[in-house]
């Protein structure tokens, strides 16, 4: 006798599944963000006063924190791969289904690099005009010892970075949303105003650059299913902003 072991997934338990992966991840990100602008606006002097820093130091000792460095972005990584796993239910190859594979590296390169483009450049403006609005805490991209491994570690978290968000933001929730029978509007609504609630930290102009982000990027997936060009200009993106802020010197952005 054989006993069966997979039953059909209904569509509750796909919800749950989604919250539970988003809880776990960067659904948890955008709830502590919420907390930190409340705590921000509530400080003395208000948002513009307040520094938002990416990257910190974890030790003093730097070969301590390095590994808490590396560890962290290994860990963060997890929700990915169980998003990953979980996508393996559904019929197909995963990977496949994301876009999340090496199949087209051409065309993902340059329509990430052009992707980058599209979102980097309005996006300066749009955070030197809500820095002149008071509404962005002072941006702080790497706050890094001067080691040499912080170019490599500021890589890497960048990489990490546009994994994490591409995959789950974008190519896990746009996926479910759609199998839970959310209108288009809804799923680009729902990932964009994610995307832009775990940034608030940085202040209120932050949140409106990720989410018109969200948006651009949902779009794209909608219509070409692949997640690995979004990979690309997200980690361009970073790559500039952190390894920049790091090497050049600070009095170029003091505009942040």
């Amino acid at each position: 006798m054989t006993l069966e072991l997979t039953r059909p997934v209904s569509r509750r338990m796909l919800g749950t599944e989604t919250l539970l992966v988003l809880g776990l991840s960067l659904g948890q990100s955008a709830v502590y963000a919420v907390v930190s602008i409340i705590a921000k606006l509530t400080a003395h002097g208000g948002l513009s006063k307040q520094t938002a820093a990416l990257n910190t130091s974890a030790s003093a000792r730097p070969y301590l924190d390095l590994a808490y460095q590396l560890l962290g972005i290994v860990f963060a990584l997890l929700p990915v791969l169980l998003a990953v796993h979980l996508l393996s239910r559904d019929p197909g190859d995963p990977a496949r289904t994301l876009g999340l594979d090496a199949r087209r590296p051409g065309s993902d390169l340059v329509r990430g690099a052009g992707l980058a483009a599209l979102i980097g450049l309005p996006g300066l403006a749009l955070f030197w005009a809500a820095a002149q609005l008071g509404i962005n805490a002072t941006l702080v991209p790497a706050a890094l010892p001067d080691v040499w491994w912080a170019v490599p570690v500021l890589i890497l978290a960048a990489a990490q970075n546009a994994v994490l968000e591409e995959v789950i933001v974008v190519g896990y929730l746009v996926t479910r949303l759609r199998q839970l029978q959310w209108r288009i509007g809804g799923v680009i609504a729902a990932s964009a105003l994610l995307r832009g609630s775990y940034h608030l930290y940085q202040g209120f102009g932050a949140f409106l650059g990720n989410a018109v982000m969200g948006v651009v990027f949902s779009l794209f997936y909608l219509r070409t299913r692949r997640v690995m060009p979004l990979i690309v200009a997200h980690t361009l993106l970073d790559v500039v902003a952190f390894v920049g802020y790091a090497l050049l010197p600070k009095s170029w952005f003091d505009w942040l």
